[in-house]
């Protein structure tokens, strides 16, 4: 099999190659018969088929899915300003004398940065001024404000993770698991081709098999017409030839349907527009070989074990519990939090006054100190952690179980190879066998010491024996595949290069 290299970029750039691919492969559709190689099918595919596209977006909405996990470090800016007016008081003195009630407005103004810190901690830098007028009890301005930075440091609780954090690990995570899924469904689709692209092989021979067994038995039918007429054999064995020829032409029409199905499962891997493929002859370019593969079980495991893309993604199952496991073993600390501010007041009759003494800085005022939380029962966190740890060992075993299933699969994949090449060559003697068989006894035929019967077995035989070569021819290669994509090497064996970005 030729290697050819082909980057796919499973973000942004696959779309741009996608469309960039699509003006030739309309035009070159155009024609009623179209030559094709089992890797011009697969860079078609590659490129076109709908569940690979499907898959590319999983990588691309994971990627998006971490960013926004990120967003909870994201500073929050607020800021708000408002307008209070407020009448209370009045009435009468012990004089019995009108007392004017109290009115006052004033004006606010609040700002602030709030967040949190890749190792926990939390911030907030605040500003808030205040201009108060009024009348009667109080016929002056009066404006103060401050400005200050809080933190809290937790030093036991949601110190090596926390919610953020554990979101970030598990999308970056999720990220690896969509990646290793469109390696699988590459593998995939890359492996249906090459099965339906020797499938099509088969069938095509298969047409010209039966072909050949309608053109034997009409040959026959002609010869033993007219031996009849001149009375060196009986109606009987004239009828025997017309019932050969007869399922010989069934035969050719089942093939032929067969044909049109493989060439239909072909064209829908190979395209997102099947209107366009619907008159195309696809003609394979390539013959069926029996190219002999040193076939090394400890070497297919190796290969399975590390490049399999479901057994990664299990794997990153098993990590992903991990990360779990580690946030809830941290949740079940108490929260003890170190805390502290600093800032300055600035007080006078304006804002200006307000703000010079802020600006200032002679009026500073600071807090520190610490917090402690806790559920006294803390049955919560405990059993989440339990929880956890069991899902771990689960996940574990199921690993296991799924690296054994891979051992098993390959193994009968390395088996299922080793037999169809058998069958390769053990298909290839019984067709010269029956070739053979078939002349002998036709000469005998020719010189009447054998029947017509006979002959027409031994035809059928030779049509079965050239159908069974080609089959096993087929199966062999598809083995292969299969093998491939067992391993996981499927796109190492097809110099597919799959590049993120």
């Amino acid at each position: 099999m030729k290697h050819f290299g082909i980057v796919l970029f499973f973000f942004a750039a696959i779309c741009i190659a996608g469309a960039q691919a699509d003006s030739p492969a309309i035009s070159e559709t155009n024609s009623a018969t179209r030559a094709l190689s089992l890797q011009d099918c697969i860079q078609q595919a590659l490129t076109h088929n709908l569940d690979v596209q499907i898959e590319r977006y999983t990588p691309k909405i994971s990627l998006y899915d971490l960013d926004a996990a990120y967003g909870g470090w994201d500073p929050v800016f607020t800021a708000s300003g408002q307008h209070n007016y407020n009448v209370t008081g009045g009435g009468l003195d012990q004089n019995q004398l009108p007392i004017p009630p109290a009115r006052s407005d004033q004006n606010s103004f609040r700002s602030g940065l709030a967040g949190s810190t890749p190792w926990g901690m939390t911030y907030n830098l605040s500003g808030n001024i205040a201009d108060k007028y009024g009348a009667t009890a109080t016929p002056f301005e009066n404006s103060a404000g401050a400005v200050s930075a809080s933190v809290t440091q937790p030093l036991l609780r949601n110190f090596w993770i926390d919610n953020t954090r554990l979101t970030i690990r598990v999308a970056k995570n999720r990220l690896k698991y969509s990646e290793q899924g469109l390696r699988q469904q590459i593998i995939n689709t890359v492996t249906a081709v090459a099965n339906a692209y020797y499938e099509l092989v088969y069938a095509r021979e298969n047409v010209k098999v039966q072909q050949e067994a309608l053109e034997l038995a009409k040959t026959q039918l002609n010869q033993d017409k007219q031996r009849s007429q001149i009375g060196t054999i009986a109606e009987l064995d004239v009828q025997q030839d017309e019932a050969q020829a007869a399922q010989s032409q069934a035969n050719l029409i089942a093939a032929e349907d067969t044909l049109s199905v493989d060439e239909n499962t072909l064209k829908n891997l190979l395209t997102d527009d099947y209107k366009k493929w619907h008159d195309v002859d696809v003609q394979p370019s390539e013959t069926l070989a029996a190219t002999m593969e040193s076939f090394n079980l400890q070497d297919s495991w190796n290969k399975g074990m590390s490049e399999r893309p479901d057994l990664l993604q299990t794997r990153l199952n098993v990590e992903q519990q991990g990360i779990q496991l580690k946030f809830y073993r941290n949740q079940l600390f108490p929260e003890l939090d170190l805390i502290g501010t600093y800032g300055f007041n600035g007080t006078g009759t304006e804002f200006s006054d307000a703000f010079g003494q802020i600006h200032e800085a002679n009026r500073p005022f600071y807090t520190y100190g610490a917090q402690l939380s806790m559920p006294l029962g803390n049955f919560g966190p405990r059993n989440r952690l339990k929880t956890s740890k069991a899902t771990l060992q689960q996940v574990l075993l199921q690993l296991k179980q799924f690296e054994q299933n891979v051992m098993v699969e390959i193994d009968n994949a390395v088996k299922n190879a080793q037999s169809k090449y058998q069958s390769v060559e053990a298909t290839k003697q019984a067709r010269i066998y029956a070739e053979a068989a078939l002349d002998a006894e036709q000469k005998k035929y020719a010189v009447g010491k054998s029947t017509t019967f006979t002959v027409l077995q031994l035809q059928n035989n030779l049509t079965a024996a050239r159908s069974q070569e080609i089959r096993a021819l087929a199966d062999y290669n598809e083995a292969l595949a299969n093998l491939a994509a067992q391993e996981g090497s499927t796109l190492e064996k097809n110099g597919i290069d799959i590049a993120a970005k």
